[in-house]
């Protein structure tokens, strides 16, 4: 039976993957600590979906481990020696607000605990597929440089640039201001790149856009959509800061992005980077979004604006995923925007 690890297993993109693989017949070896309520108390604890996966996924096996813990994660690759069958990272400190509260423990969730599970699989499973989701915040606040229009309810690129369809891989992530996660998370992507292209792993890098789902536990620092939605069905009140709340992101659903995983999987290229996430057939501005979520839970938002936006905060981010949809042309979008927030609405019903 083939082995999957995924680390992260409990967080969003991470039970996805196990569902995704299990399902197919694999073996899944789970990696996670719930650091998550660690970093955004217990209303974001993935607790509830790890014990989920454990009582229901048969072939999933689950470690509570540091990836921080050079030593632990080596021992848990030999274990495994001989059966990896692929080794999909999803494990992360995912704020750049809270990198600033505590850098050092950031980078070395993000950095250390990268590199850390790049040795083990260079020493026990040097030809087994490395996946990584990194994050656009890899390329700091270059975006915020291009020529932009104000329009009523969003921000939007100027027409015909070479960024309209979106942003591609060939963005600089050099000279701009990343935030301390987008540093950690950087050098996280570029160890995945080196030990592709200099020891011929087959490894890649997904720089995301906005990762969602129903799975996601969204909080105020990270999985906007999710706490949009959780505040409109709750009537908690909700912050926009800065850009007018008209700032665009694309949304890409776990399921999607785990398909994109699984293809890769299936034909491995060494040092890759794509970015991936909705592109222009996922997109939405904050005010935008707000709409939708009110128009789906039949409620009003209860939300207020801070003129101070945050940093490393993105003004317009769409990701172009033709490079990926070129050496993967397989791969096809299931969700779009609204479907994603029916699904994400469906689910703080249920919470």
């Amino acid at each position: 039976m083939r082995t999957i690890i995924v680390t992260g297993s409990a967080g969003l993109i991470g039970s996805e993957t196990v569902k995704r693989f299990a399902k197919d017949g694999a073996r899944v070896v789970g990696i996670d600590n719930d650091m998550r309520a660690e970093f955004f108390g217990a209303e974001a604890s993935t607790k509830k979906t790890q014990d989920n996966l454990i009582a229901n996924i048969r072939n999933y096996e689950h470690h509570d481990l540091d990836i921080r813990d050079a030593s632990a994660v080596m021992e848990l690759f030999k274990q495994q020696r001989g059966a990896i069958d692929a080794i999909v990272h999803t494990a992360s400190q995912p704020s750049h607000d809270w990198a600033a509260r505590d850098p050092q423990t950031d980078f070395t969730v993000n950095a250390n605990g990268t590199l850390n599970l790049l040795e083990a699989a260079r020493r026990f499973s040097p030809e087994a597929p490395f996946v990584f989701t990194s994050t656009n915040k890899v390329y700091g606040d270059t975006p915020n440089r291009l020529p932009l229009r104000e329009l009523a309810k969003r921000w939007e690129i100027e027409p015909e640039h070479e960024y309209e369809p979106g942003i591609s891989e060939t963005m600089s992530i050099d000279y701009t201001k990343h935030s301390l996660f987008g540093a950690s998370k950087a050098a996280a992507d570029l160890l995945v790149q080196e030990y592709g292209l200099y020891f011929g792993m087959p490894t890649v890098s997904f720089r995301g856009g906005c990762l969602t789902g129903p799975a996601h536990a969204g909080t105020e620092l990270h999985g906007f959509l999710s706490y949009l939605m959780i505040c409109t069905v709750s009537g908690r009140p909700y912050r926009v800061f800065g850009y007018k709340g008209k700032q665009v992101r694309d949304n890409i659903h776990s399921f999607d992005l785990v398909e994109a995983f699984a293809e890769y999987i299936r034909a491995p290229r060494a040092g890759e980077v794509y970015n991936i996430g909705g592109s222009r057939h996922s997109n939405c501005s904050m005010l935008e979004a707000i709409e939708m979520c009110e128009e789906i839970s039949g409620k009003k938002l209860n939300w207020s604006y801070e003129e101070a936006s945050r940093i490393g905060d993105h003004i317009w981010w769409i990701s172009d995923v033709r490079k990926f949809q070129r050496h993967y042309p397989q791969w096809k979008f299931r969700y779009g925007m609204r479907e994603i927030l029916e699904k994400i609405y469906a689910a703080a019903q249920c919470s």
